[in-house]
């Protein structure tokens, strides 16, 4: 039922002679395209005499009947409608079109029109969606102007279509002779006008640097704000932010073309790019200092070490996206770049190995947490406090001041140990007292060193051990073992500092002495002289 009404509705379309409003450009021949982009060129003068807007739109069927391919890409719409406009006017001023002399047939490759460089040629790019039609060619585009500026004061020929109502600009009228005359491809009164437009966007820039400068002194009394620091940001790139979107609106007005029209582009793309990258490179410090506010104010330290990952990441993402846009707005495809590179993806591949093996060891060792920023560690050949845990590598500030970098995917799979999550640290010392000491004295001298742990803050007070280890070659030895609880290696010197203070002034007190290593000589007779002299 459905196909019967489609059916009918089809034929009704055809006997009323409706045509379809998305019939599509015949572009199948020399013949076809000319054709095509004629009568849409009519209909677009039609449209400027009438005000009808449908009929204006029509520009944009003769667009499509160009090849824009060399075209830059921002400005290819306005190359597209320039380049209509300027070949209708040529062609009527030169030659009445008789669409039986132009070639019907597909299997040609290239058609001239009589007497000019006009020229219609077959695209036969398969990845193309134009592959197959017939299209002006992208020399074509390049010399309508000039073909324009050649027969423009020619008159329109009689049976033709009087040109695309193009006039002039009155500017141009009134630029006396001397400014039109031309030096390096652009007229005295371009050169004069990018003189102007360049000084006129280092004005703008110290103006709108000079606006963020007085907005900053009213943050001033609060330095620290995310708000003046935003402000301090964008005071540099957001100067050259608005100078270049004064040229590149200029580049329009000045009216250039050729090479002077692709350099003046790619410098105020990439200096616009350059400010904007810029921008958000500054912008995204103020985020990691916000970053580094939130994370303070939490009790996990897990974020802490993700803040200066991120804040890397970030940054590395804002340029190399940056400049991939870049070129990317220079009319570059990215896509056929890095289907480009895919050829040497397998060296890429090998060459990157140990590089992603690093980025995955830095994504376990935040998983795993053995290890913190600021933790005494003994990890693989190196000890030292941890500074930083980044992508790449782990970076350890030995006690020789030194610093040593050593790869994560090294820190990911070595045996660490890692002294500052010790909760206790031990202190096991021998105390060696002389042999002349009396027994009393050396009980005494145990029970005060128990007495000096059970009194400080930070010891254990629950697994200590002091006792009369054994004799020794020479000295009595007394085992002193015990736990102190601080956060760090500071903090772990002070405390036994004081112990040792301590036990010292109690061994003074009970007139307790320390042996050394000494040796006794026992001779039984003295030689006489006579034995001497033997």
């Amino acid at each position: 039922m459905n196909r019967m009404l489609l059916l009918l509705s089809t034929l009704l379309f055809v006997i009323t002679g409706h045509t379809s409003p998305l019939k599509p450009l015949k572009l199948d021949s020399p013949r076809d395209t000319l054709r095509s982009f004629y009568s849409a060129m009519q209909d677009y003068k039609t449209g400027l005499e009438t005000g009808d807007d449908k009929l204006l739109y029509r520009i944009e069927d003769a667009v499509r009947c160009l090849d824009l391919s060399n075209a830059n890409p921002v400005i290819k719409t306005e190359v597209g409608r320039e380049t209509a406009i300027f070949l209708k006017e040529v062609i009527d001023r030169i030659i009445v079109l008789d669409y039986e002399l132009v070639p019907d047939s597909s299997e040609i490759s290239r058609w001239r029109l009589k007497d000019t460089e006009i020229t219609i040629y077959k695209i036969s790019d398969p990845t193309s969606e134009q592959n197959g039609e017939f299209l002006f060619t992208p020399g074509t585009v390049s010399r309508a102007a000039r073909d324009y500026r050649t027969v423009k004061s020619l008159p329109y020929l009689e049976g033709s279509g009087k040109g695309a109502g193009f006039n002039d600009p009155l500017f141009e009228e009134m630029v006396p002779l001397w400014a039109k005359e031309k030096n390096l491809g652009l007229s005295n009164w371009q050169w004069i006008g990018l003189l102007l437009v360049i000084i006129g966007g280092l004005i703008v820039k110290i103006v709108a640097e000079f606006g963020v400068i007085i907005l900053m002194k009213l943050t001033v009394h609060r330095k620290n704000s995310i708000r003046h620091q935003l402000l301090q940001a964008l005071e540099k790139p957001i100067g050259l932010v608005f100078a270049t979107a004064l040229w590149f609106v200029s580049i329009y007005f000045l009216k250039l073309d050729g090479v002077p029209l692709a350099v003046t582009n790619v410098v105020v793309k990439i200096v616009f790019s350059v400010s904007v990258i810029w921008a958000c490179f500054n912008l995204a410090n103020v985020l990691t200092k916000f970053l580094e506010r939130v994370t303070e104010k939490t009790a996990s330290e897990m974020d802490d070490q993700l803040v200066p990952l991120i804040s890397k990441a970030l940054r590395v993402f804002i340029v190399v996206f940056g400049i991939l846009m870049t070129i990317q707005s220079l009319g570059f495809n990215i896509m056929s770049i890095m289907a480009g590179l895919g050829l040497g993806g397998l060296a890429f591949a090998l060459a990157a190995k140990d590089t992603a093996a690093n980025l995955f060891g830095s994504i376990m060792i935040l998983i795993d947490r053995p290890f913190k920023v600021g933790d005494w560690v003994r990890a693989s050949s190196s000890e030292g406090t941890v500074e930083e845990i980044g992508f790449r590598s782990t970076r350890i500030r030995t006690f020789y001041n030194s610093l040593v970098s050593v790869p994560n995917m090294e820190m990911a799979t070595t045996t660490i140990d890692n002294m500052g999550a010790r909760k206790f640290r031990r202190e096991n010392i021998t105390l060696g007292v002389t042999y002349d000491t009396r027994t009393d004295q050396i009980e005494a001298f145990m029970e005060g060193i128990k007495k000096i742990i059970l009194d400080n803050p930070y010891t254990n007070k629950e697994n200590f051990h002091v006792a009369f280890r054994g004799f020794g070659d020479s000295s009595l030895n007394i085992m002193v073992y015990y736990f102190v609880e601080v956060k760090d290696w500071s903090d772990e010197l002070k405390a036994k500092q004081d112990i040792n203070l301590k036990v010292l002034q109690l061994a003074e007190s009970l007139d307790v002495s320390f042996a050394f290593p000494s040796q006794s000589v026992y001779l039984e007779k003295m030689p006489t002289n006579n034995e001497a002299v033997q």
